[in-house]
């Protein structure tokens, strides 16, 4: 089925974009610093990709669930949005992993 891996990506950034919001891990602290976090992300790992596709490292591959639209030879228009999903989900992630931790300190010294 073409596009549904765009359509999974797409959805699965939507969630983790409510959690963040609702937790006010990333974006509802710090919106603007967010998205320019994640679009330089973004753009590093494109280059990134642009590299290694230059290089003969990344191909693409076949699959039914792509969309088969292609901005560039190697380089499916998923990957930017995935690219993109990766860098917030990351964001996320480091966010939650600082919560905890200071959670953790605050009990200990709280003993």
């Amino acid at each position: 089925m073409a596009g549904l891996y765009l359509v999974a990506l797409i959805v699965s950034a939507l969630g983790v974009t409510a959690v963040d919001l609702r937790h006010r891990f990333a974006l509802g602290v710090a919106p603007g610093r967010t998205l320019l976090l994640i679009a330089s992300g973004t753009l590093f790992l494109l280059v990134w990709d642009i590299v290694g596709i230059a290089s003969g490292v990344f191909v693409r591959g076949d699959s039914p669930l792509l969309l088969g639209v292609d901005l560039a030879p190697h380089l499916p228009l998923e990957e930017p949005v995935f690219l993109a999903f990766l860098c917030h989900l990351t964001l996320v992630v480091h966010a939650i992993a600082r919560r905890i931790a200071a959670r953790r300190r605050a009990r200990r010294e709280a003993t």
